[in-house]
């Protein structure tokens, strides 16, 4: 993980009006960069004739023998800004550090064509800024799934920079930010910016396509979806029995989701002398999804090293009124009424943190520790307390921006605090609780899962609608839009501790894999929940011994840990309501 910070603009003219003030957002937007990479930061600056180039980077050192400051450069004038992990496609050894490798492929690039397949040609979570001297062009891009973020800015009257930045510091009148799409590989003509009397991108900033058209390369975009109509096919009866037309399916999903989740926990430095502590955790609900990673981690990680399970519940003020006193919404409007004159004091009631996720979770650990005997299991809970929400809550808003929605707080607050991982353990269920800070780097999150293998309740509606082709449609719009949904914004937020997030589900493998299965491999609409919903998975957990977590239903990550809607007032907010209009 690594934080970019790169800036754009004419050379400065004297009593330029908002300088300094530049100055200022410029050094505020480093420091939050460098809270992403926290163990070695440095910066390049150069001009090519009129224009001012200013490249930053931080590097949070997860590969190598020891950390190597960037951007990266060489004598020619070449300058790689690099925030990403490659897991396949370019072999790196785990004393090698992937940002020097990329770099040397770089290199040795002619044409805007060779810099697009080198790039479609590896396989993991990236962002970059590229200064190729020769070519005179600066390259942008981030990975086709968007799991790492860059923001930019177009210069525009109050700030005739251009700008981009793997953070923000939250809203500024000096920059106007928006996610970089995934959809192109863009570029800057240095060349033709510096004869421009402004920085004008509207002929400079231009695009280039991630595939080429002939001998496609692997990773360039994600797989389309199978969109062959099932036909006649046995439906699965329990989780118990896989029918043979599944057996295949089952095993390949075993096997590319165990490859994916190795090649993410291999090969971590380890930062601290204590061999206890844990390199991996896990953002833990006791779901399906984020206890078949944990399970899968085992496989890979020394049997003698912990692995941190956190798990985040919130004191909801909202929540605990309605448990003590009842749904009010439910009432008639007298008896509400009478309800809301006899209402009890909050501070009268005693506050617990028996979440649903954290329920959930401590009987998914306790099956994890059956299953995986001699292995250190460090259930981490994570309580927070009212006061401490509000008192992150400013920050929190800062790095989700742009981001500003009344869903975006709820998700991002919960990850801000479980990437966090500061909380307690217990060394038994019943045994008294004791301070714990996870050691952990890397984490692993289970996003994806649902997007690839139907886990929204809104497949169901779609069958009823206008049956499978509505199942795969629906499918392929889910692949579609990962790249603008939440994982810029999550990166920001976990990021911001010095901790990396890695989605074992969305390797461009595991995706392309899930995509090209027939669709009622996938799920079953027409069976109960609990089963018909990421069905594969399902059989696949079911398989490999998690009876539990295998028939557990979907639950969202907001609501299983109270994060939504803290505030007795803020029952009826809905989520896409922006938090300035609360």
């Amino acid at each position: 993980m690594c934080g970019i910070f790169f800036s754009c603009q004419r050379a400065r003219r004297e009593g330029e009006d908002n300088s300094a003030e530049f100055s200022e957002l410029f050094q505020a937007l480093k420091e939050a960069n460098t809270s992403r990479g926290p163990d070695v930061q440095d910066i390049i600056s150069t001009s090519v004739n009129s224009v001012e180039l200013n490249f930053f980077a931080s590097e949070l050192r997860l590969r190598g023998d020891e950390p190597v400051a960037q951007p990266h450069h060489d004598d020619a004038g070449n300058i790689l800004c690099w925030n990403g992990e490659i897991f396949e496609g370019i072999e790196v050894s785990p004393e090698e550090n992937d940002g020097i490798k990329l770099f040397g492929l770089l290199q040795k690039t002619e044409t805007a064509e060779d810099i697009r397949d080198i790039l479609g040609c590896i396989e993991g979570p990236y962002a970059l800024v590229y200064y190729h001297k020769a070519l005179q062009k600066i390259f942008i891009a981030r990975d086709p799934l968007g799991r790492r973020s860059l923001l930019v800015h177009m210069p525009n009257e109050q700030n005739p920079r251009f700008l981009l930045s793997s953070v923000s510091i939250g809203a500024h009148p000096l920059y106007d930010l928006e996610e970089l799409s995934t959809r192109s590989i863009f570029y800057i003509d240095v060349d033709q910016l510096s004869t421009t009397e402004m920085l004008n991108f509207d002929t400079c900033l231009l695009s280039l396509p991630r595939q080429r058209p002939e001998n496609p390369l692997p990773f360039a975009i994600p797989q389309t979806v199978n969109r062959v109509i099932p036909g006649e096919e046995p439906s699965v009866k329990d989780l118990d029995h896989i029918p043979d037309y599944l057996v295949k399916a089952v095993d390949d999903l075993i096997y590319h989701l165990d490859r994916s989740v190795m090649l993410r926990v291999r090969d971590i430095p380890q930062h601290s002398c204590s061999k206890g502590n844990a390199r991996v955790a896990v953002l833990f609900s006791g779901g399906i999804d984020s206890t078949m990673l944990a399970y899968l981690a085992h496989r890979h990680i020394p049997l003698d090293e912990p692995i941190d399970l956190l798990n985040v519940g919130f004191e909801n003020p909202r929540k605990i009124l309605v448990q003590a006193e009842g749904n009010l919404g439910a009432l008639p409007r007298r008896e509400k009424k009478a309800k809301l004159r006899d209402r009890m004091e909050y501070g009268t009631i005693d506050v617990t943190y028996n979440v649903p996720d954290r329920l959930t979770g401590l009987q998914e650990v306790e099956e994890l520790r059956r299953l995986c005997p001699g292995r250190l299991w460090n259930f981490v809970e994570i309580n927070v307390p009212y006061e401490e929400y509000q008192g992150a809550r400013a920050t929190v808003e800062a790095l989700m921006f742009p981001g500003r929605t009344v869903m975006d707080l709820s998700l991002a607050i919960a990850l801000y605090f479980a990437a966090r991982g500061i909380g307690q353990v217990r060394d038994n269920p019943e045994s008294e609780a004791k301070p714990y800070t996870s050691t952990a780097r890397v984490l692993l999150n289970g996003l994806g899962s649902d997007e690839l293998l139907g886990g929204y309740g809104r497949y169901r509606t779609a069958y009823k609608a206008a049956g499978w082709q509505a199942i795969i449609d629906e499918l392929q719009l889910e692949i579609d839009r990962i790249p603008a949904r939440n994982l810029g914004r999550d990166d920001r937020v976990i990021s911001s501790h010095g901790k990396e997030t890695r989605h074992p589900f969305l390797s461009l493998s595991v995706v392309s894999f899930l995509a090209q299965l027939p669709v009622q491999h996938k799920l079953d609409p027409r069976l109960p929940p609990g089963l018909g919903e990421k069905m594969l998975l399902r059989l696949a957990a079911r398989k490999v011994g998690l009876v539990e977590a295998s028939a557990r239903k979907k639950r969202a990550m907001q609501f299983g840990s109270h994060s939504a809607r803290m505030s007795p007032g803020e029952a009826d907010r809905k989520g896409d309501l922006l938090i300035a209009e609360q």
